[in-house]
């Protein structure tokens, strides 16, 4: 009976080494046909979980992100309307400088009442009408021309201000700068005429005989 135990052990050896290699072959087998399932196996159940943590990451940045383009916005869209509200004051100073307003009324009213006060203890007609006719006509130049001077300030910083700072998005309306070249124009003619006004090189002040 010793003799054959060898044997029967060598036997069942072989018969485990055979199980086990169809075993490994069947195994092999079936991963060749799944390699999605040997590709799970490798990587394990968790492997997604990273590119999903950085997809809600990048999904987090954008929404972050989201807060600072409306600020610029809001802050481009009250630009716009700055320069379109000075274009129109531009505008309005330069209407002024022409046709004059209740400052330059009330100036000349001043300086009348001066002249009238100087000249009351007598004094020469020259004299009268320089202190109560001329300095008032002086007076109503002097302040139309200051407004026509902020007008032409006025209209040209609504034409170059988009040329500093950070370029906008949109271009600045046409109207606006439409608007803003009118604003120049009657400013520098309301200029022109108060300089010659003050002058007096359109009018002059009349003169006595003698």
């Amino acid at each position: 009976m010793n003799p054959k135990t060898p044997e029967a052990v060598a036997d069942g050896e072989k018969t485990t080494d055979s199980t086990t290699g169809k075993a490994t072959a069947g195994t092999d087998r079936v991963t060749a046909e799944n390699p999605e399932q040997q590709d799970q196996d490798e990587t394990g159940p968790g492997a997604g979980a990273p590119d999903d943590r950085t997809a809600d990451t990048d999904a987090d940045d954008t929404a972050a992100d989201d807060p600072d383009d409306a600020d610029d916005t809001d802050e481009e869209t009250s630009g716009r309307l700055a320069a379109a509200s000075a274009a129109v004051v531009s505008a309005g100073l330069g209407v002024v400088a022409l046709t004059g307003a209740w400052s330059g009324r009330v100036a000349a009213e001043r300086e009348t009442l001066i002249g009238q006060i100087k000249t009351s203890s007598g004094g020469s007609a020259a004299q009268q009408i320089n202190e109560i006719y001329g300095d008032a006509w002086h007076a109503t130049a002097l302040v139309n021309g200051l407004f026509g001077l902020l007008a032409l300030l006025v209209g040209t910083y609504v034409l170059v201000r988009p040329a500093f700072g950070a370029p906008a998005r949109q271009p600045q309306a046409g109207w606006v700068r439409a608007v803003a070249r009118g604003g120049i124009a009657l400013g520098a003619l309301g200029v022109l005429i108060s300089v010659a006004m003050y002058f007096d090189l359109i009018v002059a002040l009349p003169t006595t005989a003698g």
